[in-house]
């Protein structure tokens, strides 16, 4: 049995006395670990409501654990209860999870990003469940006066089975909360797991389905006005004026004004990305009022200068600077050609490749591009404001709270203890709610209103205003000897503004020979995280070209894969691989097994693709054909290992997601640019996968390695565009090196 130490908490548990009507609640610090978490009460005393970062369990048995983390539909809000309750050893019906607000005394890392919250809240969930189980059954051991280590417990009961005493959690809960915290505490076996491992429904699920206000957009409050704004209408423009006059005498517009996120006097957070950081506001009662008076208001605009901002990133200082300028995508096009034919920045040289290129009997070099990408989150940007000169309460979805409590804290000028951040569920994030900037308008509105206001943002607000997927480009070299051996391997990947490589992933460690190089080219469209940043797009194109590779030396795909990794763990190239060849050969010959690769109907076409980010592996097998020139995928197999699976329902719905969302925006979607205004602003020209283009099938597979849990949000989402890449190869005959697909060159079949 594994033991753990609570010196950790005990820092950072605090414990408590008895609560109202008895029970027993564990207060505790996250610290760097935990990313969300657990189940609320039942019936709550309205104390508990102040209340943030506890495991309390009532007298009559119900247990509430506050969640410190955002919910962006990862469904983290459930998975994570069920770390607490599994070993806290209660009955799953009696646990009830609630929201907890931002509080950074009690929490540390309040954020949803990098799939991070059950791999780094394992432990101290574990903990905190561990820690009460043992104080329980101190309490009934000195009641029944018996040994604490002859005490067992089973679903919410304590129990003595020598004397045949048995009681539920509630009636020790009281004398619990009066025992010294253990210096350490055994965890369950894995073997004994009764609840992880076990599909759990969504905790949320119920309100989500039957319209429950659970969103941002659903929260009102009284006397609540309604903010839009506008901002310039091209990348390398900036507001010059408001003429308001006719604006201003629309039916419920209280006020239109200019504003500024972000004041020059202080240095710009890591995730205070703004592309126009001075708009316009209207306020008024209704959104249809002030949408109404929005398409009357006069603006000018001119040309913005270049500029340089020190920002603050995470503990070091970093200057940023944006070029003047107009851009457009065929001048991102031009920055391609160019830098493609250029010698970048050496980040990873193993062997001597330059001198096996020059002695290879056969090379073949292929390019890969991706447009930029806009999130298109299904609920629009959105915060709900109460400023007043004492105090400044918000609401609203944010994946980063406690990075944008800084932020507000600055903007305000007001102390932190004053700001009272709650969150909501967000309906979408991945990426787009870790830059709050609509968080900090909505608190300068507020301000100058004097009065609560809802910030929104309409569809094509949100679209053309940046905080995109950036643009990508990638060149990729193979050389072979006279025998058609992989002898060489050589990556030069940039883009607009930043690089997508990861210099030390699959394939180096594998290739004698190997050089990677990057490059950037500075911009003035924002850009920001999008799911698995940078390996959404390389992951793709490297997968890609080792199906060329492969073929070239006349070898299946996936046994030449494995072949690779088979070096790369006996006999590795280099020392900072950053992927473990034995988990990453693992998903390859589980995929390989259950979609009988060898034996697939002649019929189906099939690709496959492998890849590793934030910190877990998946493969996948996807079978299409192509009728009329449309791709139908048939099915798509999905093998992962992300270590123990605590909700498997839940697992399974994020890879399926990540196999829908990658194939969509490999076929259909771009953001495109003439002289810095972006070509599309809603759905009608920003196209989207379409339910009838999803796959039809989608088989989920998690290898069983009881590896403590890695990351799952993100990783199911960039192999598969490589999948469907050499699908349609297999299918057409053609191959596709330039996202997205469906306008790179025409499908046959």
């Amino acid at each position: 049995m594994k033991t753990i130490k609570t010196s950790i908490g005990r820092r950072s548990f605090i414990k408590r006395s008895t609560l109202a009507g008895g029970g027993i609640m564990l207060s505790f610090n996250w610290l760097t670990s935990c990313d969300m978490s657990p189940k609320q009460v039942k019936a709550l005393p309205k104390e508990w409501f102040k209340i943030n970062g506890f495991l309390k369990i009532g007298e009559n048995g119900l247990v509430t654990i506050m969640s410190p983390n955002p919910e962006i539909g990862q469904n983290v809000k459930t998975s994570m209860p069920m770390i607490v309750a599994e070993e806290l050893d209660v009955d799953w019906n009696d646990v009830i999870v609630e929201q907890a607000p931002l509080n950074t005394s009690l929490f540390k890392r309040q954020l949803a990003g990098g799939s991070q919250s059950i791999r780094q809240g394992w432990n101290s969930l574990r903990m905190a469940g561990a820690t009460a189980r043992n104080m329980l059954a101190q309490a009934a051991a000195q009641t029944w006066g018996v040994e604490v280590n002859e005490i067992i417990t089973q679903k919410g009961y304590l129990i003595h089975e020598a004397s045949g005493n048995k009681t539920g959690f509630g009636s020790m809960a009281s004398l619990a909360a009066e025992m010294e915290i253990p210096e350490e505490v055994p965890l369950k076996d894995l073997a004994d797991f009764k609840i992880i491992g076990t599909s759990r429904k969504n905790v949320d699920g119920t309100k989500i389905v039957t319209g429950k206000p659970l969103y941002g957009l659903d929260y009102s409050a009284e006397n609540m006005l309604i903010a839009m704004l506008v901002h310039p209408p091209a990348f390398g423009m900036q507001l010059k004026s408001v003429d308001a006059s006719k604006a201003a005498s629309m039916p419920g517009v209280k006020k239109i004004f200019p504003i500024k996120t972000h004041l020059e006097d202080y240095s710009l957070g890591a995730l205070d990305n703004d592309a126009f950081n001075e708009v316009a506001v209207i306020v008024g009662d209704s959104t249809w009022e002030v949408m109404k008076a929005k398409e009357v208001l006069k603006t000018e605009w001119e040309l913005a200068p270049a500029k340089k901002e020190e920002l603050s990133f995470f503990g070091r200082t970093v200057t940023v600077e944006t070029p003047a300028g107009l851009e457009s995508s065929k001048d991102h096009r031009q920055v391609f050609d160019k830098m493609s034919k250029k010698k970048g920045n050496v980040v990873r040289k193993d062997g001597d490749p330059e001198k096996m290129f020059k002695k290879a009997a056969k090379i073949i070099e292929r390019t890969y591009t991706c447009p930029f990408l806009a999130h298109n989150t299904m609920e629009p940007m959105n915060f709900f404001a109460d400023v007043t000169s004492e105090r400044a309460n918000l609401v609203g979805p944010i994946q980063t709270p406690e990075i944008m409590e800084e932020s507000i804290s600055k903007r305000l000028g007001m102390d932190k203890e004053k700001i009272d951040i709650q969150m909501t569920r967000m309906g979408g994030g991945f990426g787009r709610r870790l830059y709050g900037h609509f968080m900090t308008e909505a608190a300068v509105i507020s301000k100058e209103m004097g009065q609560p206001v809802k910030l929104i943002y309409s569809r094509e607000d949100d679209m053309t205003q940046g905080t995109y997927r950036p643009a990508y480009h990638a060149l990729y070299r193979a050389a072979f000897d006279e025998n058609n051996k992989l002898i060489a391997f050589h990556v030069r990947a940039g883009g607009i503004p930043e690089s997508p490589l990861v210099a030390n992933r699959f394939p180096a460690g594998a290739v004698d020979h190997y050089l990677a190089e990057e490059w950037s080219e500075k911009s003035n469209i924002t850009v920001g995280a999008f799911r698995a940043p940078r390996s959404n797009f390389i992951a793709g194109a490297e997968q890609a070209f080792l199906d060329e590779v492969a073929e070239t030396m006349g070898k299946d795909p996936i046994d030449f894969r494995l072949e690779l990794l088979r070096k790369a763990e006996k006999n590795p190239v280099g020392e900072n691989n950053d992927y473990e060849a034995s988990r990453y050969a693992g998903v390859l010959e589980l995929v390989k097994e259950k979609s009988n690769w060898t034996d697939s109907d002649q019929n189906v076409h099939r690709g496959t693709a492998a890849y590793f980010c934030h910190n877990s592996y998946v493969a996948n097998v996807l079978d299409l054909e192509v009728k009329n020139g449309n791709p139908i995928v048939k099915k798509v197999y999905c093998a992962i290992d992300c270590g123990i699976v605590v909700n498997p329902d839940a697992a399974t719905n994020l890879a399926e997601g990540g196999v829908v969302d990658g194939i969509g925006h490999a076929m259909y979607s771009a953001m495109t640019f003439k002289d810095g205004v972006p070509e599309q602003n809603n759905f009608d020209t920003y196209r989207l996968i379409r339910h009838g283009e999803a796959p039809k099938e989608i088989e989920v597979h998690f290898l069983d390695n009881q590896i403590d849990p890695t990351g799952l949000g993100e990783p199911p989402f960039p192999p598969i565009m490589g999948a469907m890449a050499n699908a349609l190869y297999k299918a057409t005959g053609v191959r596709h090196y330039n996202q997205p697909f469906i306008t790179d060159k025409p499908l046959a079949g």
